[in-house]
């Protein structure tokens, strides 16, 4: 589910933040939206990096959090009139912000860089030992 959602947020964010005055229109046009600018690079940052980041299983807890926020934003402010299918539903950004929201209480699981960085690092040598 990690990489999943890692996968499709760097799909999602590349768009917002590499092609060429990409970043500038995204964040105006969350500035339309009457939110902070900054709040524009924020969710764009947030959904390429975070997505990468999510891929490898580095700090997941922290962008999975961050990912549930940006989805819960862009249901409210954007696909809440959309309804639940048809063009512009809300489905797609509700099932990202239930994998966001899973992930920030299971954790990167067992092939991600927080388990061999995190604090469960004595516990996985120890079975491994076994």
């Amino acid at each position: 589910m990690r990489v999943v959602l890692g996968v499709i947020m760097v799909a999602h964010g590349y768009t917002k933040v590499i092609p060429k005055d990409a970043l500038y229109n995204f964040s105006h046009m969350v500035l339309r939206m009457h939110l902070p600018l900054w709040l524009g690079y924020l969710s764009a940052f947030t959904e390429f990096f975070g997505g990468m980041l999510l891929i490898v299983g580095l700090l997941t807890r922290v962008v999975a959090f961050m990912i549930a926020i940006d989805m819960a934003v862009a249901i409210i402010k954007v696909h809440l009139h959309g309804g639940l299918l048809g063009p512009n539903s809300l489905a797609l950004p509700l099932a990202l912000f239930s994998i966001g929201l899973m992930l920030v209480f299971t954790g990167c699981g067992w092939l991600g860089l927080d388990d061999f960085a995190g604090r469960n690092r004595g516990v996985r040598t120890k079975m491994a030992g076994r």
